[in-house]
């Protein structure tokens, strides 16, 4: 019997090196480039600086009718505002929904949206996208938040290279650094604020902006929508650096304030803001076209 083992392991041994050598073999074509294994699927990674694929564009099929981008802040794994029941994001994304909703219920003005689902998009592809679409407008959605929860109402920012206040200057730092995950940036978009606000001068689209800014805060007066500052706000926010489309940045409200907070997520609330935010771009394009 143990001879037979013996005579066994003799014969096997060949046999294993055979094995071996056909398994060296498999691996090293694999690693040089895999032609052997019909498995195998390549393709091409995206370049990061490529722009980002354009969101869909309703209403009316005419392009010469006026072009609103309207930009849900935040989402995906940038949460913004709020706490683990309640995220900014989720705020920003129902009120742009509502607003969407509002205008193209109207009829004559075409919308579309940086995101209409819980997706991350970074700062320097909100604005991008509406200059690329050629967009006539660029509204920001968000919701604030403070260190207490006694600061509430809406607020409406337009850009300037200095904030009009600390409190504007510290909200446009939070926001800016939305591209940043524990302080890694993830854009590599350092654009001076200085030359941005100089084409914004050329173009007119600065004065634009603080019209439609204006327009806002009445209509929110007008809803009775309560105000954080009865003026518009001014602050060197990077989402608004589009140099040449009027864009403003819509604080609806104070996310950690519970009235405010309600009042956001209830079915009402939305749609208040939204018809005083539809009513303002729409008088705004009637003033434009002069009537």
């Amino acid at each position: 019997m143990l001879r037979m083992i013996r005579l066994l392991i003799v014969l096997s041994a060949p046999l294993a090196l055979l094995v071996a050598a056909f398994v060296i073999d498999r691996a090293m074509s694999a690693a040089e480039g895999g032609e052997d294994y019909d498995y195998v699927v390549r393709f091409d990674l995206p370049n990061a600086d490529a722009p980002v694929d354009l969101p869909r564009v309703d209403g009316p099929a005419d392009a010469s009718r006026p072009l609103v981008v309207i930009d849900p802040g935040h989402g995906g794994f940038d949460p913004g505002a709020g706490t683990d029941a309640v995220h900014e994001k989720n705020v920003a994304l129902q009120m742009a929904l509502a607003i969407r909703e509002q205008l193209l219920a109207g009829g004559g003005i075409r919308v579309a949206l940086t995101r209409d689902t819980d997706r991350f998009v970074s700062l320097k592809d909100r604005p991008d996208m509406a200059r690329r679409l050629n967009a006539d407008l660029f509204v920001s959605i968000h919701a604030d938040s403070a260190e207490n929860d006694l600061a509430r109402g809406a607020s409406v920012y337009v850009l300037s290279e200095k904030g009009s206040s600390q409190a504007a200057e510290r909200f446009a730092a939070r926001e800016n650094g939305a591209d940043r995950i524990n302080g890694v940036s993830l854009s590599k978009t350092n654009e001076n604020v200085g030359a941005i606000l100089l084409e914004l001068s050329q173009r007119g689209t600065q004065a634009e902006s603080t019209e439609l800014a204006d327009l806002m805060l009445r209509e929110l007066r007008e809803e009775n929508v309560g105000l954080h500052h009865d003026r518009i706000e001014m602050a060197a926010l990077a989402v608004l650096k589009a140099p040449d489309i009027p864009s403003i940045l819509f604080e609806t409200g104070y996310i950690n304030n519970p009235q405010d907070q309600a009042f956001l997520r209830s079915r009402q609330g939305q749609r208040i803001i939204a018809e005083a935010t539809a009513r303002a771009i729409r008088i705004y394009f009637a003033r434009k076209r002069g009537v």
